[in-house]
């Protein structure tokens, strides 16, 4: 008899392992596609199977999962969008393809493009800020004009908060339209700027399987004009009509963006007009999320969604009632990493979870305003709230490192 495979679409940092253990421990061999396989450091270290293939090409997967097939019995597919959201869209239509369970491509690619996805919400009367779209540095003058700043500038597609700026006036709108429009960003699609009203309050994190909800966190930011996560814990604090209200508004996301299957991730904020939705992802968040679910509320979406992949039953019934919080380690300079340690003392402490470094000393530290900022997290748990904040307080403190800053040098007019 075939063994058994669940095929990976590409990787990610932080939920990738969890996906590689999750189906071991389902009895299932994980095989990675990747047109890279070497930015996921965990399948050489863990001996994962890889195969190299151009993953942006539904035709180039095709070809290998019928490779594969010769000699494993492929139960199901899944995959992570990494910085190329286009990514999870070749996956859902690979899974229609070979007819194997998965997400909606229709609904996945109105997701993608974050004007279809305003749009869709809007249609469903989905409370938003105010937005426009533009395509060059006019449209968008004249979309302030309109709306009124600050503003929130991003491009239509993308994640992890890459090219994300609050443009407080008009010169920081003109400063980073003319990054964006420049060549300096990295666009996954056709340059097109979404303009959107700075819905200021709280941020909270909502996490759904299918059309239930099962977690509501909050998030933290560091200082704008960026949106680069600093703190996550789970559950947030919220009164009952707070939470009744936040559940109602995802779950019309999800009625809105036809998002009835699969794992998808709300974010949204709490104004002066109660919830107003930021963004709908069609898949888990990455930043610790899944961990920090499982430690609160004993639910493990990787192991439920891969389950749903394969046709398995689920089971996301709340099972404890902890506390469970993230802190992101971001340094405060550009520079060379000098050193980086105290994780082995931290990770030693009562209520620690896990603590984990993404660089190495003589690593380039160059902050973009994005997720890609953080040296490293630590995560923590425990019944009580007060106790995890000062948990992870004391966990943090003991973690440091040294930058020295990249070199000023003079202009030649200066010698």
């Amino acid at each position: 008899m075939a063994r058994s495979a669940l095929i990976l679409i590409e990787g990610h940092r932080g939920n990738g392992p969890l996906y590689v253990h999750a189906a071991q421990r389902l009895g299932l061999h994980p095989i990675t596609l990747s047109t890279d396989p070497t930015q996921y450091s965990y399948l050489s270290a863990e001996g994962i199977e890889v195969r190299h293939v151009d993953t942006e090409s539904l035709e180039a997967l095709i070809c290998e999962c019928s490779q594969l097939r010769k000699s494993y019995d492929i139960v199901g597919i899944t995959g992570f969008a990494g910085c190329d959201e286009s990514v999870y869209l070749t996956m859902s239509r690979l899974c229609r393809h070979l007819a194997l369970p998965g997400p909606n491509p229709t609904a996945i690619e109105g997701c993608y493009d974050k004007h279809v996805q305003r749009q869709l919400l809007a249609q469903a009367e989905v409370p938003m800020p105010a937005y426009r779209v533009a395509t060059n540095a006019r449209d968008v003058e004249n979309a302030a004009e309109e709306i009124g700043l600050p503003l929130i500038i991003k491009p239509v597609v993308g994640s992890g908060s890459s090219g994300v700026r609050l443009c407080r006036d008009a010169g920081d709108l003109a400063q980073h339209v003319t990054y964006l429009l420049s060549g300096k960003h990295i666009w996954r699609s056709s340059p097109k700027i979404l303009i959107e009203e700075f819905a200021d309050g709280p941020h909270y994190s909502v996490d759904t399987m299918g059309s239930e909800v099962i977690a509501i966190g909050a998030a933290h930011f560091g200082q704008p004009p960026h949106f680069v996560l600093r703190e996550s814990i789970f559950p947030a604090l919220l009164t009952d009509e707070q939470h009744r209200l936040i559940v109602d508004v995802s779950l019309s996301c999800l009625r809105a963006l036809n998002l009835g299957w699969g794992p998808a991730n709300i974010e949204l904020r709490w104004t002066r007009r109660g919830p107003v939705v930021i963004e709908v992802n069609p898949r888990l968040p990455g930043c610790c999320t899944p961990r920090l679910i499982q430690l609160s509320c004993g639910v493990d979406l990787v192991t439920e969604h891969i389950k749903l992949v394969v046709n398995d039953q689920l089971d996301v019934r709340s099972k404890r009632s902890h506390i469970a919080a993230a802190r992101f380690l971001v340094p405060e300079l550009d520079g060379v990493l000098d050193w980086i340690g105290g994780d082995s003392r931290a990770a030693s402490e009562p209520g620690v979870a896990e603590v984990a470094l993404y660089v190495k000393p003589k690593t380039p530290i160059v902050r973009r305003g994005d997720y890609l900022d953080s040296l490293g997290h630590v995560i923590v748990a425990d019944s009580d709230r007060l106790q995890t904040e000062t948990i992870l307080r004391r966990a943090v403190d003991l973690i440091g490192w040294s930058i020295t800053p990249f070199p000023r040098f003079e202009s030649r007019s200066s010698l």
